[in-house]
């Protein structure tokens, strides 16, 4: 793991093609990935002489804030296309080396793990009848990680070269511009959003990983979301008492009081994922009651009241969104066809008022209500009655006449019900697992 293997030509040109496979934004200096492919024959020489001789520095660090599935913001740092062409070369050379020390039940940003693996895990341990779950949130970790101890932990684990611990150091402590401009300094934290943000954060758990494997401990990590399986809700409020002193004194870090708890698995979010333990002794594997907020709160900012566009405009938008999310969360049980149905029934629901509101006078909609078979007395019974709002309607006999599912699958409507069907009924070697990074909050 010394400087010359980082910065080998080969190994920075592998570098930008994965950094550009990516896609992302400019950094500070808005330089973008095509831009930088336009002299690559010349940058990547003088990178190779730059890290070697130590010239190198990074630049500053574009702070984006994007929602999260939670409620608040997170803030994301995102480098220029040059100095993440460094951090990937940097994560290149480092991931191999760290990998097969890792603990096996971290399944955040590792190469063949994913939130699926993690749920695997998680469901195993509560099938085994550890039926209480130790919730352990870090508040602001990726703000908080001390770089001193960071660093410490990278030499202890094999990193010897000077030239790369100083080139890291460099990295964390690249100055953050604001939003608003203003330039901010970088005492601790690792900035989420560049490529070896996660491998870095990673490196830092991994203590805490094997201290909960050394104390017995039945636990899977995603990233910063930690959940401790145990048997009984005491033994839970021990563990917590315990791993929160150990993570202030040792890692220095906190523990989220508000968002972290000692509860039943079926009442806790795990990304995006809950687990329930049916009269038959069964455990089955449920949306979480914050992954149908979000989805439902999507479904209504995905069909605006005042939608001016085409209906088949809305519904591509809606297909694409509830594709990508099954591609997620098909990996719930059966159980979960419930909520599904009632999620497809509400898009459809908001989709029929968007169409009587384009339609503008009652008597427009009457007179459409009749061109698809509807009933004229009933339409205008529908359409006319006592304080009917559009919204009202659009749950009338009326409305279901005229556009029923049938109807929906004719304007190409994609239903998560029948999602959840075709990938369950696919063969379980095919169903690869796969990565939202929603990230979850």
């Amino acid at each position: 793991m010394t400087m010359e293997v980082i910065a080998d030509e080969s190994n920075l040109e592998r570098a930008f093609e994965k950094v550009a496979s990516n896609r992302g934004a400019p950094g500070p200096d808005r330089q973008s990935v095509a831009e930088v492919l336009e002299h690559l024959a010349k940058l990547l020489p003088a990178l190779h002489t730059a890290l070697l001789d130590g010239s190198y520095r990074p630049g500053m660090i574009r702070r984006v804030w994007i929602p999260k599935p939670g409620g608040g913001k997170r803030g994301l740092g995102i480098p220029n296309v040059v100095d993440r062409i460094v951090q990937q070369a940097v994560h290149q050379v480092l991931s191999p080396h760290f990998e097969p020390v890792f603990h096996a039940s971290s399944h955040g940003f590792r190469p063949g793990r994913s939130c699926h693996t993690a749920i695997a895990e998680a469901k195993g341990y509560v099938a085994e009848g550890r039926e209480w779950v130790v919730d352990l949130d870090l508040e602001k970790f990726f703000d908080r990680v001390h770089h001193a101890r960071l660093l410490a932990r990278l030499q202890q684990k094999g990193v010897k070269d000077s030239r790369v611990l100083q080139l890291i150091r460099r990295m964390l402590e690249a100055k953050v511009v604001m939003p608003d401009g203003v330039v901010v300094s970088t005492e601790e934290g690792t900035p989420q959003g560049g490529p070896l943000s996660p491998l870095l954060s990673n490196v830092v758990l991994d203590e805490l990983d094997w201290e909960l494997a050394r104390r017995g401990h039945r636990f899977v990590r995603y990233a910063d979301d930690c959940n401790i399986y145990v048997h009984s809700e005491r033994a839970g409020q021990r563990v917590m008492a315990t791993i929160s002193r150990y993570l202030t004194r040792r890692l220095r870090l906190s523990v989220n009081a508000a968002k972290s708890a000692v509860a039943r698995p079926g009442a806790r979010h795990f990304v995006g994922f809950s687990f329930q333990r049916t009269r038959g002794e069964e455990v089955q594997t449920r949306l979480s009651q914050r992954s149908l907020r979000r989805i439902r709160r999507r479904v209504v900012e995905l069909t605006p009241r005042n939608w001016g566009g085409s209906l088949e405009a809305c519904i591509t938008r809606i297909n694409e969104y509830v594709t990508g999310w099954m591609g997620f969360f098909h990996l719930v049980d059966r159980a979960a066809l419930y909520d599904l149905d009632r999620i497809d029934a509400h898009v459809r629901r908001r989709l029929r008022a968007i169409v009587f509101r384009q339609k503008k006078r009652r008597r427009h909609i009457v007179h459409w209500l009749r061109s698809r078979r509807v009933p004229v007395t009933q339409a205008r019974a529908d359409v006319y009655g006592k304080h009917r709002s559009l919204w009202a309607l659009s749950i009338t006999t009326s409305a279901h006449k005229a556009m029923s599912t049938y109807w929906f699958d004719k304007q190409g409507l994609v239903h998560l019900a029948r999602l959840w069907r075709g990938w369950n009924a696919r063969p379980p070697e095919v169903i690869a697992p796969t990565q939202l990074e929603l990230a979850l909050g």
